[in-house]
């Protein structure tokens, strides 16, 4: 049944465009400020939005993972190439004790040539291993984007609400995990520096009695073990961060009802282009009618003015689907067809109407026509022989 449209007061029409103009407001607002439920948004969001956010460069990602892949790649490397950057280290420092008093050598900028050589030798392994690492760690959580939009000038990252902007900073949810989270870490990290420090507080305390560079190398291997245990203690403090930052960002991309539905009406196209697209499709199908009704498993008839042919595959189909259907002439073509091609015919007036009436051709039935189609689908395997299918 239409529903013809009614007049709309000048109130209406008002409260209207003042509706309209608050939700294109809150559209320009960055909604990260707001909880989901706050605004209205209380639907998990699709595959597009979901990709369109991942274009603009929102995915979800903890600068916690990064910093402790950083922290741990280097520590390894310091580990590794240790004995390397000493003796460079000592090397700079013996060829720059050696030309000291040479007041022609600093005049020449040997030195300053000298400096650039041996910082290089030092620290390029270094820096291109955390180099390496930060993009590791940011690849290993939403893998490979490269994008500006990030770092273009945006004005709408003002918090349009102060008063929201303080509650979610410090009286939410993740003010209060952020503060846990830290918390923790410098409790940790404490413990772990007192437990390492207490076990080699005897050693350390005798220095004074061994070589320089013995102690040196006890006091290196120390702090290695040191860094080494706060590096994997962050790096899985540091997944329960990207486990909450993820939940936060499906939080943050939630959205309201008419998105979803203004969204599914551009993914889907134009209504109109669709609706010419089922009458093609209608027209073709209706064109091989006597193929489509061979190929159905049951055709319920008025039994006189309608007859619609129904097609049921539990493999492919979700529902039993409308292959033909007809009236008067029609209904009586397609009743022959049935009868030649042995296709059970089963009377049941009401279905039958509701059937020609509500559902096209291609179409699945509505769940509300499940139990009544039940029972057809009973008495035709009953007759048949066939199997009991259960369906919905």
């Amino acid at each position: 049944m239409k529903v013809q449209p009614t007049a709309t007061s000048p109130v209406a029409a008002l409260r209207d465009r003042d509706t309209a103009s608050a939700l294109a407001t809150l559209e320009a607002m960055h909604l990260q400020w707001f909880a989901a439920e706050d605004e209205g948004r209380t639907e998990d969001p699709t595959e597009q939005k979901i990709r369109k956010a991942r274009e603009d460069g929102k995915v979800a990602k903890s600068a916690d993972v990064s910093s402790a892949v950083v922290l741990l790649f280097s520590v390894v490397t310091l580990g590794l190439l240790g004995n390397y950057m000493l003796r460079n280290l000592l090397d700079m420092t013996r060829f720059y004790l050696e030309r000291a008093g040479n007041v022609d050598v600093v005049a020449s900028g040997v030195l300053m040539r000298a400096f650039f050589g041996y910082f290089i030798r030092i620290s390029l392994p270094l820096a291109m291993v955390a180099f390496v690492a930060a993009i590791f760690g940011n690849v290993v959580q939403f893998g490979f984007l490269f994008t500006t939009k990030p770092i273009v000038p945006d004005f709408n990252r003002i918090a349009p609400r102060f008063g929201k902007w303080v509650e979610r900073s410090f009286m939410s949810t993740e003010a209060l995990f952020n503060f846990m989270r830290n918390t923790g870490k410098v409790v940790i990290i404490g413990a772990i520096s007192f437990v390492v420090i207490r076990s080699r507080f005897d050693q350390l305390a005798n220095m004074l009695r061994i070589p320089y560079l013995q102690a040196f190398g006890y006091v290196a291997q120390s702090v290695f073990v040191l860094l080494l245990s706060a590096a994997i203690t962050l790096l899985i403090l540091s997944l329960f961060d990207y486990m909450f930052q993820r939940q936060q960002h499906r939080e943050q991309l939630k959205m309201t009802k008419q998105e979803v539905k203004e969204e599914r009406k551009q993914f889907e196209g134009d209504p109109q282009v669709r609706n010419r697209l089922r009458q093609r499709m209608q027209e073709m199908m209706s064109r091989n009618v006597v193929q489509n009704v061979q190929q159905a498993d049951v055709v319920i008839t008025n039994p006189t003015h309608f007859a619609v042919a129904l097609a049921y595959d539990p493999e492919t189909m979700g529902a039993p689907t409308v292959t033909a259907k007809g009236q008067d002439e029609t209904a009586l073509r397609i009743r022959r067809i049935a009868g030649d091609a042995e296709v059970p015919v089963i009377e049941n007036k009401p279905l039958a109407r509701a059937l020609y009436a509500e559902v096209e051709v291609g179409e699945q039935i509505p769940e509300k026509f499940y139990e009544a189609m039940v029972i057809v689908l009973r008495e035709v395997y009953r007759m048949s022989g066939k199997g009991k299918v259960v369906y919905g």
